[in-house]
Formats: C-alpha cells, sequence, structure tokens
C-alpha cells in the first residue's frame, strides 16, 4: 500500500477499483457513445486513448494527469453524472484544469452524486497505480492505492 497526498476540490470519501490513462482524458470523446446511448458502464469511446479505449469507466477511480480537448468536457462530466454513469472519483497527478473543475463542482451541485476530486497527487501517484489496483480517497486529499 502507498499513500499519496493531493488537494481537495471536491470532498468525499470512496473505495474503488483504479483506472488509469498516462496520457490526457478528453471527456468528451471518452463519454460520447455513453451520453448518446444511454450507457451507464460508461465505456470508454475515444480511440485515441489506447488506455481506455472500450473500458467501463462507470464507478472506477478515473486516474490521470489532466483532462484535454473540448470546452464541453466540464457539462459532459456533469450529464454523466446526472445519467448515473459517472466514474466513482476523478484522481488527478498534475493540477486539474478549469473544464474539470466545472464539471465536478457542478456534479457536486446540480445532481445527488458525490464525485469526490483531488488533484495535485504527482508523477509517483500515475507511475504507481495500475489498472484493478484498489484506490481509497480519504478526507483532507488523502489517496492510498493498493
Amino acid at each position: 500500500m502507498k499513500e499519496f497526498q493531493g488537494r481537495v476540490v471536491i470532498p468525499g470519501q470512496v473505495k474503488a477499483k483504479a483506472l488509469v490513462t498516462k496520457s490526457g482524458f478528453n471527456t468528451l470523446a471518452s463519454f460520447q457513445k455513453s451520453l448518446m446511448f444511454n450507457d451507464k458502464k460508461a465505456t470508454c469511446s475515444d480511440q485515441n486513448n489506447q488506455d481506455l479505449y472500450k473500458k467501463k469507466m462507470a464507478r472506477k477511480a478515473l486516474c490521470m494527469p489532466q483532462t484535454i480537448g473540448s470546452t464541453t468536457g466540464g457539462m459532459v462530466l456533469y450529464c454523466a453524472c446526472d445519467m448515473g454513469a459517472s466514474p466513482a472519483c476523478l484522481l488527478f497527478s498534475n493540477t486539474i484544469d478549469s473544464l474539470a473543475a466545472a464539471g465536478a463542482i457542478l456534479s457536486d451541485i446540480w445532481t445527488d452524486i458525490n464525485l469526490p476530486t483531488i488533484d495535485n497527487l504527482g508523477q509517483d501517484f500515475l507511475n504507481y497505480v495500475k489498472d484493478g489496483m484498489t484506490v481509497e480517497v480519504l478526507d483532507g486529499g488523502i489517496v492510498r492505492v493498493y
């Protein structure tokens, strides 16, 4: 087990299996088909992200460096939460961008879904965590991986 300290963007506690990408996460491309076809498993449709393509994102601890892509990214996160297809949490090795932060905050305010979001976990976090590992988000931005 290893513990990492990040910055809390959206507070909350959760335990989930990790889903990891080492490249930027394109929110729109990843959730587009899920939103269009009401896929509650949120199968990643971004064929440019080979780490995640065709993997189920719902209820996973989504671990990434940062988000990339469309300015609709925040609204896409909100819609995924609203339809019950959101990840369990968002964990960023880098500083969260304003669009992903907006989506997480809107989801927290406008839905019943808690989407704990932690950023600034560092490159060591992204190097350590692997798909399928258990990730536990605790109070104060502490993330345990085992």
